[in-house]
């Protein structure tokens, strides 16, 4: 009964790719988290420049 399932490979591929896409997801998120606090602390040097 079960090596009906373990020989059938139908929806591996989608799988395989889904797992794919959520670990790109996974790091963008993750540089884009790392990123936005430096931004937002470049911007926040940047306004005392600007307010003179």
């Amino acid at each position: 009964m079960f090596g009906k399932f373990l020989r059938n490979e139908s929806g591996a591929t989608a799988i395989e790719y889904s797992l794919i896409a959520g670990f790109i997801a996974l790091a963008i998120i993750a540089a884009v988290g790392m990123t936005g606090q430096q931004l937002v602390a470049l911007f926040e040097s940047l306004i005392p420049a600007l307010t003179r």
